[in-house]
């Protein structure tokens, strides 16, 4: 097979928590405060702009130099129109922590990865914060069909939390590809307290499951986004019992990266791409991007770990706590 053929017909998939991707702008029905040029985080526009490049370069760094491959320092890799240009970017994008609509807008069509012409849907969801999900995609590998929002409707003692996001279309084989992105609560109050509020969660991906299975007994689904549990976990391990299995269980780094969050000096993913039986035949891998430019030392720990943006109140000019999930799939299979 030759390369040109070999590229058409993978169909690479990113799951990423940005780590809180809020804009300047006051939403006087959220608790945004604290990222606002005033807030405690002193988050001005030159941080807000430095941050969408920071996401973009991310992404874009997810997929392949065309012709070799990719660099991995911060110093050579920055996000131009001319690196975005020279790079095979990722089809699919799934995002964590963004607040609003506005910022989707800016990172696909006012940032530096506005030449991509990625396009998205995101959710506009009931989280106190006003933190939600999206999906970024590449018109030239998806054709969106649908999308929606589908809420969470809270159990006693659980906070109004982010909504699901669906999407299905087609991709470049002809098939339908069905998407789910979730960010389940927090452990805030402990894993114990707040395990039934991921559970609320994880039983409506299996409700919207069994309604694209309803018309699609076959269906081709991926379920990706921060879980705020490990593959272990009850959340995960409900999701994978109807007919899914965690890709991302076993998916690892290049360059020390264990997992994509790293808490206390262990390496522990929250962070997961779930494929239904009828997928997992065109899976050709899935790993943690963790490109060194991502990366810096812990001093405290020992090795490496995620180069975020913020440590308490304190800005680090970084990326996020999280690293990117890749998983590549052979979708003309």
């Amino acid at each position: 097979m030759s390369l040109s053929v070999l590229l058409v017909s993978l169909f690479t998939f990113v799951q990423f928590n940005c780590e809180n991707l809020f804009d300047c702008q006051h939403d006087s029905l959220k608790n945004d405060v604290e990222f606002l040029p005033d807030g405690s985080y002193h988050w001005t526009p030159f941080r807000y702009w430095r941050k969408l490049n920071r996401v973009g370069q991310t992404i874009v760094s997810c997929g392949d130099r065309v012709g070799g491959a990719g660099t991995q320092t911060a110093e050579d890799f920055s996000v131009t129109e001319e690196s975005v240009a020279s790079w095979r970017l990722p089809d699919m994008v799934a995002l964590c922590e963004v607040e609003n609509d506005s910022v989707m807008r800016d990172l696909t069509k006012r940032s530096l990865l506005r030449t991509a012409r990625y396009e998205y849907v995101v959710t506009d969801s009931p989280d106190a914060r006003g933190i939600d999900v999206a999906l970024m995609y590449s018109p030239f590998s998806f054709r969106l069909l649908n999308s929606r929002a589908v809420r969470i409707t809270p159990v006693r003692d659980m906070s109004p939390t982010r909504d699901l996001l669906y999407a299905s279309g087609v991709v470049m084989s002809g098939d339908t590809l069905h998407v789910i992105v979730a960010h389940l609560p927090s452990r805030r109050g402990g894993e114990q307290l707040s395990r039934p509020f991921r559970r609320v969660v994880a039983e409506k991906i299996r409700a919207v499951v069994d309604s694209v299975r309803a018309v699609a007994a076959a269906a081709k689904i991926i379920v990706a986004g921060d879980f705020n549990d490990y593959a272990k976990s009850e959340s995960v391990r409900l999701v994978c019992a109807d007919g899914f299995t965690d890709v991302s269980a076993e998916a690892v780094g290049q360059n020390g990266a264990r997992a994509t969050y790293k808490y206390h000096g262990e390496w522990r993913s929250l962070d997961h791409i779930l494929v239904s039986t009828s997928l997992l035949p065109s899976v050709r891998s899935c790993r943690v991007h963790d490109a060194r430019f991502l990366l810096t030392d812990d001093e405290k720990y020992g090795g490496v770990q995620p180069r975020r943006n913020y440590l308490g109140p304190r800005w680090l000019d970084g990326f996020s706590d999280h690293l990117p999930l890749v998983a590549e799939f052979a979708l003309d299979e």
